[in-house]
């Protein structure tokens, strides 16, 4: 029997699903009718994958709807989608057709099937995001209120500036029970935080957004990141590497702690500095940093051994 691979394209109110050899495609309500009639319509046929793109976490509820009925659910990066509809020469779009792409990309590409967070481990993603959502509410206040020449605005704003506060504050404070009750996320906390330029907030951004972070070889976590860099080469001509992709939130936190670490840290303050006596460029010089230091920690935690300069 062919191996049938399912694309869905989710949005925030209907899933459109297309099944590939078949052709068979259907929509349903993203809801919790919807997810049953799709669980048991799939159910049907014993498909090989299941993939879906990530989508801000309308995504997060039909994995978890797959998963838990025991159908391999694969969630994929939008860019490489993108880029395999522009190699298929597909321009036109509509959420019908997106499915089909993302059908026919699993069936190309073939897709590790994404295992299913535990509660805790969902949890503790909801509460980082949140977090991060308050903090860039409280920054843009702040500077709201260093605009603000208005007595009565400048009172609205610290009052609300004071609300968030106490709300991050609130969240914080979850975050760390919650991770300090696991012993697992506990040691693997502890362990992060032992590179120099690695913080609280950094170490908890990767143990909820990069739980790949210790189980793989340091090529696939940086690809998984977006800090490995393509090559653009034809023939003679060869272009300049980018970066692309990747897992946004954790290549921030990435770059942030590269930052530290390429003016504190004495090993990649070393490695930094070489580069750019090489002619890199400051930024590409980050990047390998960035990119560098990824490795090491992925190493870390695989090795499960605190930060030892050589």
């Amino acid at each position: 029997m062919d191996a049938t691979y399912v694309g869905i394209d989710v949005s925030k109110d209907k899933l459109d699903v297309h099944m590939r050899p078949s052709g068979e495609a259907f929509a349903v309500a993203r809801d919790g009718k919807g997810l049953r009639e799709l669980v048991e319509r799939l159910r049907g046929v014993s498909p090989t994958l299941v993939v879906l793109e990530a989508t801000g976490g309308f995504e997060t509820i039909v994995v978890a709807a797959l998963t838990t009925a025991e159908l391999p659910a694969a969630v994929v990066n939008p860019a490489q989608v993108r880029y395999f509809a522009k190699a298929l020469g597909q321009r036109a779009k509509s959420d019908p057709i997106d499915a089909s792409v993302i059908a026919s990309f699993g069936a190309a590409v073939k897709p590790e099937p994404r295992h299913l967070p535990d509660d805790a481990a969902r949890l503790l993603a909801e509460l980082v995001g949140r977090r991060g959502q308050l903090v860039e509410m409280l920054t843009a206040e702040r500077q709201r209120e260093s605009r603000a020449t208005n007595a009565r605005v400048r009172k609205s704003l610290k009052r609300h500036i004071a609300v968030l506060e106490k709300e991050v504050a609130t969240l914080e404070g979850d975050i760390d029970g919650l991770v300090r009750a696991s012993p697992i996320w506990r040691e693997k906390e502890d362990l992060l935080q032992t590179f120099p330029g690695v913080g609280t907030t950094i170490a908890r951004v990767l143990l909820a957004d990069l739980p790949e972070l210790g189980r793989l070889s340091r090529r696939e976590i940086a690809s998984l990141v977006g800090v490995a860099p393509f090559i653009r080469q034809s023939g003679k001509w060869k272009g300049h590497s980018k970066i692309a992709g990747g897992r946004s939130s954790v290549r921030a936190a990435i770059f942030m702690a590269a930052m530290t670490a390429a003016s504190r840290n004495s090993v990649l303050r070393e490695f930094y500095q070489r580069l750019l006596a090489q002619g890199k460029l400051k930024m590409v010089a980050l990047i390998a940093v960035a990119r560098k230091l990824l490795t090491i920690l992925n190493a870390m935690l695989r090795d499960k051994k605190p930060w030892q300069p050589a």
